[in-house]
């Protein structure tokens, strides 16, 4: 019988051969920059996100001028991502406490993080693996969605669930590169929809089949 960490060996050896050089795709300039777009990617793509915030730094360059911007003038620049509202005044917070309690810099103790309007787990997750390089195991609907098709996870799981079972499974220092893969392998390869399985060096392990157009669990972890 395969164990998880059998799993978990044979997966790194084919994520450091599909994806050697996974990496976060949100673009940024600054500190702050990066955990606007990260909050702002919520229930939306990188590649829009992407888009909006090109738009949106080229106007206001600073975190001052940007704390300064009109919340009416940030709505219109957020328009085309989804919950833009309620992005729009997260981000109005968020950097007004990076300048009143944070001397404008971007903490990297998690609990600071998510004192932040906006910032939850997985965005704090990710802000301190890209920013600061400590080791955490963020887990987005990607990553979520590919720990079960894998058996790492079982299908009632909450991603607070998954992240604690990767963790264990994984060790530390494996963690980023990881979450990177995971994020890609499910974005580019084991997607959603009509995933890439014919050609997939994991389907000797991946425990879930095809019947008809659903996807279902084979095997109980």
């Amino acid at each position: 019988m395969v164990t998880k960490l059998d799993k978990a060996k044979i997966i790194r050896q084919y994520f450091d051969e599909l994806l050697p050089k996974a990496s976060c795709e949100l673009n940024y300039n600054s500190d702050y920059g990066f955990l606007i777009a990260v909050m702002l990617s919520a229930q939306c793509t990188d590649k829009k996100v992407n888009i909006v915030t090109e738009k949106l730094f080229s106007k206001y360059k600073t975190l001052k001028e940007l704390n300064e911007a009109p919340l009416e003038d940030i709505e219109e620049f957020l328009k085309p991502l989804g919950l833009y509202k309620n992005k729009a005044k997260n981000l109005k917070e968020i950097t007004n406490d990076l300048i009143n309690k944070f001397d404008g810099v971007v903490p990297s103790n998690k609990e600071d993080l998510m004192s932040l309007k906006g910032v939850g787990n997985k965005t704090s997750n990710v802000v301190r693996i890209e920013l600061f390089k400590i080791p955490e195991f963020p887990v987005d609907t990607h990553v979520f969605r590919v720990s079960k098709r894998l058996g790492l996870a079982l299908e009632d799981d909450d991603v607070f669930d998954v992240e604690i079972k990767l963790k264990k499974i994984f060790p530390s220092d494996s963690w980023i590169l990881l979450h990177h893969q995971f994020i890609h392998f499910g974005r580019y390869y084991c997607k959603a929809q009509s995933p890439q399985c014919k050609n997939c060096k994991l389907r000797g392990i991946c425990a879930y089949s095809k019947k008809s157009d659903k996807w279902y669990f084979k095997i109980s972890i």
